[in-house]
């Protein structure tokens, strides 16, 4: 456990909105720092489907109130009550979403530096730029100049920021975790079931998920094998997946949306876990269940998880990969076996939540020792 954490100091955490994943990670944080940590966050907008955290223990909550601009490329955010909020907490080091689209983010690390205190900032990147000369890049250099530190969700995002310049000392990875450590695996048998083998999908049903390519992929599969693909969610794509299903797959069962205990029993059945699309935060839930997974690269955070002793990374947009993915998996189950144990050993040795806990209270460490 880090130093900070036996000698407390007031901790504030800038976000744009909690999602209900992040709430054992504040958590944690907030005991670490004997409730001297405070978050401020907003809400979402009713279009991002984010399920939001309720009370957090340990943590002094105060609402903002996030006011949010134009969409996709040309979105920004607002955050009303940031002032008092500085004012009221008065944080010795602040931690706060490296994202220049959310407007307020100058006026609180100018607040910050007028007090000559830190701030940490943590993001996924920038976004794929990695040329400081160009415009955008030398945005991003700017707005990462006023950083004393920043927190990278992965190693992808680490180089993207030291690339704008960042000196490589100040660059730290906490790679993205929402579980903490799993203690035992379950047991498994090594054959498959009689009816074939469960593929599991659990993720919001939207055409981002790319779902479709999934039941398309097990159309393909099925013809040679028996198998089944049981998939778990809501959203606005069901009904069409649905339909889409009971065309080409009608062996496919959808289970609707399942949280914590109820989701379990999947997860303990299933053979392996696709993610065919963008996001989602049930990859490193499955492979603490001993799960293969085949996973789609998005924001980088991915490679973290998915390693060729224990999956595939596919592009996203690609069936006839996410195909022959598919079929190599099902061709063993002994092997596929054995990757699920790999899996088990990654989230339990490398990316849980104490792991991510520990590089945020290491982070102040050094921020707040260079302040001394």
């Amino acid at each position: 456990m880090s130093q900070t954490a036996s000698a407390p100091i007031n901790v504030g955490l800038l976000q744009r909105i909690v999602p209900s994943y992040r709430a054992e990670l504040f958590s944690m944080l907030g005991e670490a720092f004997h409730e001297h940590f405070s978050l401020f966050a907003g809400d979402a907008r009713r279009s991002e489907n984010v399920h939001p955290a309720g009370d957090i223990a340990h943590v002094k909550r105060f609402a903002a109130r996030n006011i949010h601009i134009l969409e996709g490329k040309t979105y920004f955010c607002w955050q009303g009550g940031l002032m008092p909020w500085l004012r009221t907490w008065n944080p010795d080091v602040l931690i706060m979403e490296a994202n220049p689209r959310y407007l307020h983010s100058h006026h609180a690390i100018r607040w910050m530096k007028n007090r000559n205190r830190p701030v940490i900032g943590w993001g996924l990147g920038t976004g794929g730029e990695t040329n400081p000369t160009s415009m955008i890049g030398r945005q991003w250099l700017k707005f990462l100049s006023q950083f004393d530190m920043m927190i990278s969700y992965s190693q992808k995002g680490a180089e993207e920021f030291l690339n704008m310049g960042f000196n490589p000392s100040q660059v730290v990875i906490a790679p993205n975790a929402v579980l903490r450590r799993p203690s035992a695996m379950i047991k498994r048998s090594l054959k498959f079931s009689e009816e074939g083998p469960i593929i599991l999908y659990v993720g919001r049903l939207q055409e981002r998920k790319k779902i479709d390519n999934l039941i398309q992929a097990c159309d393909e599969v099925g013809k040679q094998r028996k198998l089944q693909l049981w998939i778990v969610g809501d959203g606005p794509e069901k009904e069409s997946l649905k339909s889409m299903a009971d065309d080409i797959l009608p062996r496919t069962r959808f289970f609707g949306a399942l949280h914590g205990d109820d989701v379990s029993p999947l997860f303990e059945k299933a053979d392996l876990f696709i993610l065919p699309g963008t996001g989602g935060l049930a990859v490193q839930e499955a492979m603490s269940y001993g799960l293969p997974v085949i996973v789609a690269e998005a924001d980088g955070t991915q490679s973290n998880l998915v390693r060729p002793e224990n999956g595939w990374m596919i592009q996203g947009e690609d069936v006839l990969q996410l195909t022959e993915c598919l079929e190599t998996a099902l061709r063993s189950s002994e092997k596929l076996r054995e990757m699920g144990r790999r899996s088990f050993s990654i989230v339990q040795n490398d990316v849980n939540l104490e792991i991510m806990v520990d590089v945020f209270l290491s982070a102040i460490d050094t921020v707040m020792e260079k302040q001394a």
